[in-house]
């Protein structure tokens, strides 16, 4: 499991090494969503976060990278929102609130850290509220492109679902749990041309919910 200070130190530098626009799947899951809170479980630099805030949400990010927290700091003033980001292990953070939408997007982890942080995401959710994970896809390997290479911190559709299930977070529903290809631009020479072309990433995406009937 990569510690804090690996992404202190990757996180150290003048650009954000990730695009400051949300991930693509965001904003068409959330579409069909009342404002209301937000929390995004290990943020980063968070584009995610900040984008929400831009929609209307009351967000939260929570991560363990001080300097990454920074640098989403900065992201969300440059956007003139305000964000609460909270500096905490997301494998053992305990909420003291719920929230309506929880978002956990490309945090990879070994199994037991996995499941402990998606517990951690599912006990932050209020009722009726909406939870959110996306990640790199075991099958990418294989069939996909980029993304991490260690087999051990990627995972499927059906180890979200087991994880969720033994989280013991009462009436959690899983709406969807599936695979999704996401295209990478890849540039092929050809003399003194250029055409950029794209190659499928492969996915995991499930979504749940919890019922409104939770206490």
């Amino acid at each position: 499991m990569s510690d804090a200070a690996h992404w202190d130190d990757r996180y150290r530098t003048t650009e954000f090494i990730w695009k400051t626009e949300p991930n693509q799947f965001l904003p068409p899951e959330v579409a069909d969503l009342a404002l209301g809170r937000a929390l995004d479980v290990a943020c980063g630099e968070g584009r995610n976060a900040v984008w929400l805030a831009t929609q209307g949400w009351d967000t939260t990010g929570i991560d363990f990278s001080d300097v990454g927290l920074t640098k989403a700091a900065g992201l969300a003033e440059a956007n003139g929102v305000v964000v609460e980001w909270i500096c905490s292990d997301v494998t053992t953070w305990r909420p003291q609130s719920h929230f309506d939408l929880v978002l956990v997007f490309y945090l990879q982890l070994p199994a037991q850290q996995r499941a402990a942080a998606f517990g951690v995401a599912a006990s932050a959710l209020a009722p009726g509220g909406t939870l959110l994970i996306v990640g790199h896809d075991l099958l990418n390997l294989a069939e996909g492109r980029g993304g991490p290479q260690n087999p051990a911190v990627l995972y499927t559709p059906d180890d979200v679902k087991v994880d969720l299930e033994n989280s013991g977070v009462p009436d959690l529903v899983i709406d969807r749990a599936e695979r999704r290809h996401r295209p990478i631009p890849t540039d092929t020479s050809n003399g003194n041309d250029t055409d950029t072309d794209t190659v499928p990433a492969i996915d995991c995406l499930v979504r749940a919910n919890r019922t409104n009937e939770s206490s």
